[in-house]
């Protein structure tokens, strides 16, 4: 049976966040020493260079299915179980990729490899559990700078292994640092108690899985194949009506693999728009530096370095990553994740435009690579931040899974256009095509612009209104702040939201404070009206609840720490009400309809023997109510503008019916 908060031996705050950021390195270099090592593997397997490029596409098509399914289930089942379960089928597949002998096997080990993705969302999410408030923005920080230490010392170390040990040496080196992250992960992270419950939407999961493989395969491979032929067509129009099945399908399931009401909040969505264009800019940058380092010295603006000191170039740039860790964390807690996130997008944008101006040298590249850098190690720290401050607790995982997810589909998109720009804008050198200065300054413009746009789209992310918090904390980050348990045990209250007939109400709200006005958690119950939330500890709580269509309600509840399932029951409709008069006498049997300001018909109903009807009050909006009399067929009606409250609407009417002929 798994350990209780109450027994389990809790390490050191600095241990667990040097597994969990050693675990993200590990993801990153994954990605990125097999770089340098494809030009070879196309002769030493006797195979071209676009097949060759299979095992970069294996890797990242596993990658963006596996994500969000395993953050999804590390909600349900349990954080750490699945970061082992990522790190076992990645440390497999290295050891099937260093004894495969062909280009089949190596490219089966770099899909399972494709897995230790999810590690980067899933361990965010235990840092959010485990570590004391006062860390964790720090620790995210220092998190997502893994990715940009890891790629820029992946580069130098592939092709050094290589020359030095053969091509085998990269994956038996994956393998056994596979194998010490397991052991750490194993004997430091503490499995969390914050899950929810319910049933994985496994139909939900091929259908996504499905779509983002028809999209990431065309994006990547649309530039070798065309983005015209028939295949690349194929597969984004495969994409488009697998996405229009599955998203009716999500809102309408009772546990979707991504919530999509929640994904839509203003805050997530945006943040989300946000991260593809950060991702997008980030990847450009560890794309154009070390091509354009590798470009021959014949070319005026090349600098012929190999790709082992190309790599050892953008070493500061991973290092600076990493040295702004702390300045990011700082500045979430100060400032926000908001101003945060439009801080580093600014700073990679400044980086951009200077590269399109000054990219004479090494130094001028190194230093324009180095400022892009900073600011990508900013913006990735925000984001899971404004992330999980919008998302319910028992959720974060899922959350963060999906923005991690995005900001791959901002960096394959980012590989393509980058592509594309340098095979077509090129100048002749001794008989061959080779990129043009022009080239790179055009996609150094692309990115400037993609991230200004996501300062602009981070701009109306909104602000929280003034909630208590520590000094020091931004109103717009207390949410999180208050939500995060440190070394207090946290408890998941399951419940379910039912009307007076004991039948479930889908899709409720409900919102939990403490009784000082501070948030805590919020859940969106299922179809069968559960729900799940995280308590940082037993004491009086206010619990709201909300749906469409009924009058809220609330109370303050004692938990004691024990509780495993609260009933909530929502006893009133919103209705729209009345009574039809003739002449101040009541008037039974009328029709009374209600049709939308653009004509739909909405709802109907007639009225009792005390001349009073009742309907359900529709979403909010202008709509005519329309009475007609049994007797005379006269009719009346009346506009209406329907706020989230009942209304009351009384008809006395008074004429008669004119006889008329359509």
């Amino acid at each position: 049976m798994p350990e209780s908060a109450a027994t389990r031996k809790r390490m050191p705050t600095w241990a667990i966040i040097a597994v969990l950021c050693l675990s993200g390195t590990t993801v990153s270099l994954q990605q990125t020493m097999v770089i340098p090592l494809l030009p070879e593997f196309a002769q030493l397997l006797d195979v071209s260079i676009d097949d060759v490029s299979w095992l970069v596409t294996a890797t990242l098509l596993t990658s963006a299915v596996a994500t969000p399914i395993v953050a999804r289930l590390a909600d349900m089942f349990g954080k750490r179980l699945m970061m082992l379960v990522c790190i076992i089928l990645m440390t497999a597949g290295s050891v099937v990729a260093a004894l495969g002998g062909d280009f089949a096997t190596i490219i089966v080990g770099r899909a399972l490899q494709g897995f230790s993705s999810a590690l980067i969302p899933v361990g965010i999410s235990i840092m959010r559990d485990e570590l004391p408030r006062e860390k964790v923005g720090s620790a995210i920080a220092l998190m997502s700078a893994t990715l940009g230490i890891g790629g820029a010392l992946g580069l130098p170390l592939g092709g050094t292994l290589y020359q030095q040990a053969g091509w085998e040496s990269v994956f038996w080196l994956s393998a056994v640092v596979g194998l010490a992250i397991l052991a750490a992960v194993y004997l430091v992270v503490s499995e969390s108690e914050v899950r929810t419950r319910g049933r994985f939407d496994f139909l939900g999961a091929i259908m996504l899985s499905i779509a983002l493989t028809s999209l990431l395969l065309a994006i990547s491979k649309g530039g070798s194949w065309g983005w015209g032929d028939e295949l690349t067509i194929a597969l984004f129009i495969l994409t488009i009506v697998v996405l229009a099945v599955w998203i009716p399908y999500s809102l309408k399931v009772s546990q979707p693999l991504v919530d999509l009401r929640t994904s839509s909040r203003r805050p997530v969505l945006l943040t989300n728009i946000a991260s593809v264009l950060v991702g997008f800019a980030l990847f450009a940058n560890m794309l154009l530096s070390t091509q354009q380092l590798q470009l021959p010295a014949s070319v005026p603006h090349g600098f012929g370095l190999d790709p082992v000191t190309a790599g050892l170039a953008m070493v500061p740039s991973g290092l600076a990553m990493v040295a702004f860790s702390p300045v990011s964390g700082a500045m979430i807690n100060r400032l926000g994740g908001k101003t945060t996130l439009i801080a580093g997008s600014a700073i990679m944008a400044v980086g951009y435009v200077g590269r399109v101006f000054v990219s004479d040298s090494v130094t001028a590249i190194i230093i324009g690579s180095t400022v892009v850098s900073v600011g990508s190690a900013v913006a990735y720290a925000a984001m899971p931040s404004l992330i999980m401050a919008n998302v319910p607790i028992t959720e974060t995982a899922s959350a963060n899974g999906l923005n991690a997810l995005l900001r791959a589909i901002g960096t394959s998109t980012s590989s393509a256009a980058v592509a594309a720009v340098l095979a077509s804008v090129t100048v002749s050198v001794n008989g061959g095509e080779l990129p043009a200065l022009e080239a790179f300054q055009d996609v150094f413009w692309i990115a400037a612009v993609a991230s200004l746009v996501a300062c602009a789209v981070v701009w109306f992310v909104p602000r929280y209104e003034a909630v208590p918090a520590a000094e020091g904390v931004p109103v717009e980050t207390a949410a999180l702040a208050v939500t995060q348990a440190g070394n207090s045990a946290e408890t998941v209250v399951h419940g379910r939201v039912l009307h007076t007939d004991d039948q479930p109400i889908p899709h409720a709200v409900v919102t939990v404070m403490k009784t000082s006005g501070e948030p805590v958690d919020w859940s969106r119950a299922a179809n069968d009206g559960g729900f799940s939330l995280a308590l940082p500890g037993p004491g009086e709580y206010l619990v709201v609840a909300n749906a469409d269509g009924w009058v809220p309600t609330s109370k303050v509840v004692r938990f004691t720490g024990t509780e495993r399932d609260e009933q909530i029951r929502l006893t009133q409709r919103l209705t729209v009400t009345g009574w039809v008069l003739r002449g101040g006498a009541a008037l039974p049997g009328a029709l009374v309809a209600l049709s939308a300001h653009t004509g739909e018909y909405i709802a109907s109903t007639k009225t009792n023997d005390a001349g009073r009807y009742e309907l359900r009050l529709p979403p909010t909006g202008r709509y005519v109510v329309t009475v007609v009399e049994p007797d005379t067929q006269y009719t009346q009606s009346r506009k209406l503008v329907m706020t989230a409250e009942s209304s009351v609407v009384n008809f006395d009417l008074v004429g008669k019916a004119r006889e008329t002929t359509l």
